[in-house]
């Protein structure tokens, strides 16, 4: 299985949408929450190479990026590499 971490927040929609997408694929993920816990959200910023928003999605350690580049991903055939690599 495939390690992804999903860094959130409680009110984030496309943390909901990135985290029903990986559902759909019938995926699990760690959920990390950086509104509760802000020495995470420095962790994210540094793995993500200072991106701010969420969700940001790491896929056997590396950086997927958020939503948008979740579903280009899935739609050109990289997220089944990435998963792939972790199997």
């Amino acid at each position: 299985m495939p390690k992804i971490e999903v860094y959130s927040t409680a009110v984030c929609p496309y943390c909901v949408a990135a985290k029903n997408l990986l559902k759909s694929k019938g995926l699990e993920w760690t959920e990390v929450r950086i509104d509760m816990d802000m020495s995470q959200r420095d962790t994210m910023l540094a793995r993500s190479g200072g991106r701010r928003t969420v969700p940001q999605i790491f896929i056997n350690d590396q950086h997927v990026g958020g939503f948008d580049d979740l579903v280009a991903a899935d739609r050109s055939g990289k997220l089944a590499e990435l998963l792939g690599a972790g199997a």
